[in-house]
Parts: C-alpha cells; structure tokens; sequence
C-alpha cells in the first residue's frame, strides 16, 4: 500500500521586507523523515492547482516539499510586475519570501538541512538567482537569465537546468547557461527539448484561457508529457546526487 504526501496550507513567520502574512503550501512525504528540503517557486500565474501538484510531485519523490505564495499580497494582477522588477533587481520582497521559506524547512526538525530551490517560468528565474543564497542545489526551468551571467552564478551551488526549443522567448538559453557553468566549473545538467515550448512541466495547461492560444503561438506553451518525464528524471537524480537520496 502506498501513502499519499500530507499537503498543509500555512502562514511562514514573516521576514524583514517580505510579505505579510506570507502564505505556503507544504507537502510531507508519507513515512519517517528526515528528508531534503525544496524550496519551489511558482510561475508567473501564481500558486495555481498545477503548482500545488508539482508540490505534491516532489513529496512524492521523498522531498520535504514548501511553495511560499509570492503574490499573497495582492495576487496575480496587482503582484506579477512587482515581482519580475524585483527578479530583475535582484532584491525585494520576492527573495525574502524565498528566503523565508528556506529558513522554515532548514528548521524543521524532519529536514536533513539540505535544502534544493526549484523554479518554473518567473520561479525559474527566481531559481537561477537563489543559486548563490543558500541553496545546495537549484532546478531552473525555463526561466529567464540574467545579462552578465558569470557575474550573477559565482559561487552558485550546482545547477539542473531544463528549456524547451519551441520556446521563442529563451532562444539560446540552455546554450548560453551551460557555457557559463562550464566556464565557471559548477556541477550542471543543462537540457534542450527541441520540440517543447514553455511550461512543459506542467500537467495541464495554465493562465487565463482567452490568453492561451497567443502563449501556445508565442511560446509553444503547453505541458510536453514525453520531455517532462525525462525532465523530472533528471532533476530528482541530480537533486539525489546533491541534497543526498530521499527516504
């Protein structure tokens, strides 16, 4: 008989320039911990049903699994600028929730204290600047880089990356990441889906459904079941290798 993962829905304490009240789900693997945490950043629709199901995901695969909701104040239409200003400063409120998250699970006495960060589409993002914060190990999908990414990875922890080649708005990305881990020397999967576009993570499509067909044009957007399940068998292995084996 298998278990499935307890989901709670919690406030995390507040930090200094962060949200009030800030909102979470958090998923606990069925069984007896200690496990590695993951800290997961939504994309840029918000903490939806699909990302409350790739929190369940990664309990399922043995991780202590916490999405902080980074648009509590307010929601989607008055947050979503906000908090790509605050991933393109590289500072705000939106990595203060993420750090809030991270010092949640790293007390808890059911973590181990090594804590992954995974992003998709905005968190993605998030995930490639959260490389350097902490984190032992960061899953960026589809997120977008930085200008001078060198810069921005020193003294990043390792990095699974996952892109998808039907996505016009990250051409050249995997390319250009890879390259400067490379250069760097940081233990990295870098991984182009030649045939999946944006969001190919997700298990359902995501975002208001008159804007979709224009996301599926632009960006190929649209959950790729093939890509993702080779996806996500990289990324728990790499996770494995880094946070050490989930129980």
């Amino acid at each position: 008989m298998t278990f499935a993962p307890q989901l709670i829905d919690l406030k995390l304490p507040d930090g200094p320039g962060g949200s009030a009240g800030l909102k979470a789900i958090l998923a606990i693997p069925a069984g007896d911990g200690p496990w590695p945490g993951v800290v997961l950043v939504h994309e840029a629709f918000g903490l939806t049903d699909v990302m409350r199901r790739q929190v369940t995901r990664m309990a399922e695969a043995g991780y202590l699994a916490l999405m902080p909701d980074l648009f509590t104040e307010g929601g989607t239409r008055k947050c979503l600028v906000a908090t790509f200003r605050t991933l393109s400063a590289g500072a705000g409120r939106a990595f203060v929730d993420i750090e809030s998250a991270r010092s949640f699970l790293s007390q808890r006495s059911d973590c181990t204290g090594r804590i992954g960060v995974l992003g998709f589409c905005m968190g993605g993002g998030f995930a490639l600047a959260t490389a350097t914060r902490g984190f032992d190990a960061s899953s960026v999908n589809y997120g977008r880089l930085p200008k001078n990414l060198d810069d921005h990875l020193l003294g990043a922890c390792p990095i699974v990356g996952s892109f998808g080649g039907a996505d016009r708005s990250l051409i050249g990305a995997a390319a250009a990441l890879d390259s400067s881990l490379d250069r760097l020397k940081i233990a990295h999967d870098v991984k182009e889906y030649p045939l999946a576009g944006h969001a190919f993570l997700n298990d359902a499509e995501t975002g208001p459904r008159v804007l979709r067909p224009v996301l599926a044009r632009i960006l190929g957007a649209g959950p790729d079941p093939v890509a993702a399940a080779d996806a996500w068998t990289r990324i728990e292995a790499f996770f494995g290798e880094h946070l050490g084996a989930p129980r």
